[in-house]
């Protein structure tokens, strides 16, 4: 019994030996990939506790949800000749399921290095290369992440179909301090002229505003003296019209009152003409005398009688004559 407890305590510190490199854990979001004497096994595993032969199977466990992969000091020389250095390049790419066992064959599970870090380098450079120092910081640096993400995907469509890029992000790239200052310089004139143009568009639109208000104060007196112009027309007119039926209706009265007095001077013509008979002037004649209270002596007084009847006669005959003429 004495002999048999040391072995089994060397049996279970092997079996826990054992058990401790037998037993492993695949996180969630990672596939666990099998590698037996060096040799990549078919099988694969999920997220959970797994058990393996220790020492001779190892595992590797290869991430199969987003992921970021930072590709730091990238040297680039351009098409000048000057070398510049991009601190940081991010990729962010995602490795399907189906696909894990198929990259990790063909790239191991470093697959990354292969088909994303190499790639951003050789990318970069034919980029540089074909630029000037002004294209690659300046002009052209806002396109070089899409154009990045462009020739990387059309690889990996070939290269490794499950492999997809998601973004890609390019930090502004170090530049020799000498050129640097000079663009800082430049970008501060750039900024003057751009305050500068600013100022004269500001200016410009202040003094086209005015000359507007001018335009439209200008047309807004125009058309009130045209109204009141046409107001005034409409006046005259108006008093025009008045006038000329205070006129019409005047001359009418005028012509009535002048209808009415010839009327009534006719009738009273025809009236005399009808009534100064010679019977009715002898009854004046004999109604004056004896009205008269005179008494007239000597011979010519019966002739001076007859006279007067005679040329009272006379006279009735030639108003009678003067009215049948009018």
């Amino acid at each position: 019994m004495a002999n048999i407890a040391p072995v089994l305590a060397v049996g279970l510190a092997l079996t826990a030996i054992m058990l401790n490199f037998a037993i492993h854990k695949i996180e969630e979001g990672h596939v666990g990939v099998y590698y037996r004497g060096g040799a990549l096994l078919t099988s694969t595993a999920g997220p959970g506790y797994h058990v393996m032969i220790p020492f001779i199977t190892t595992f590797r466990s290869v991430q199969t949800t987003l992921q970021t992969d930072e590709v730091k000091n990238v040297p680039c020389g351009t098409s000048g000749g000057v070398m510049i250095y991009f601190d940081r390049i991010e990729v962010v790419n995602i490795l399907s399921y189906p696909q894990v066992y198929a990259t990790v064959k063909n790239y191991t599970a470093d697959y990354d290095k292969t088909l994303i870090f190499n790639k951003v380098h050789h990318e970069l450079n034919q980029f540089c290369s074909s630029h000037n120092l002004q294209e690659v910081y300046i002009e052209l640096f806002d396109q070089i992440d899409e154009n990045l993400k462009k020739a990387l995907q059309e690889d990996l469509i070939q290269m490794c179909p499950g492999l997809i890029i998601q973004a890609v992000r390019v930090t502004k790239p170090k530049i020799p301090e000498s050129i640097r200052k000079n663009y800082e310089l430049m970008e501060n004139e750039k900024t003057k002229l751009l305050i500068a143009v600013q100022h004269q568009h500001v200016v410009e639109k202040e003094a086209e505003t005015e000359r507007r208000k001018a335009v439209i104060e200008a047309e807004k007196i125009a058309q009130v003296a045209g109204i009141t112009y046409d107001q005034k027309i409409m006046e005259k007119e108006s008093m025009k019209k008045i006038s000329e039926i205070e006129d019409q209706t005047h001359l009418l009265k005028v012509k009535s009152a002048a209808d009415a007095e010839f009327y009534k001077a006719e009738k009273e013509a025809e009236s005399n003409k009808a009534r100064l008979t010679p019977a009715y002037l002898e009854m004046l004649k004999l109604d004056a005398i004896g009205r008269n209270t005179k008494i007239y002596y000597g011979s010519d007084i019966p002739s001076m009688f007859l006279d007067n009847g005679a040329n009272v006669a006379a006279a009735s005959k030639k108003t009678s004559t003067s009215k049948d003429n009018k």
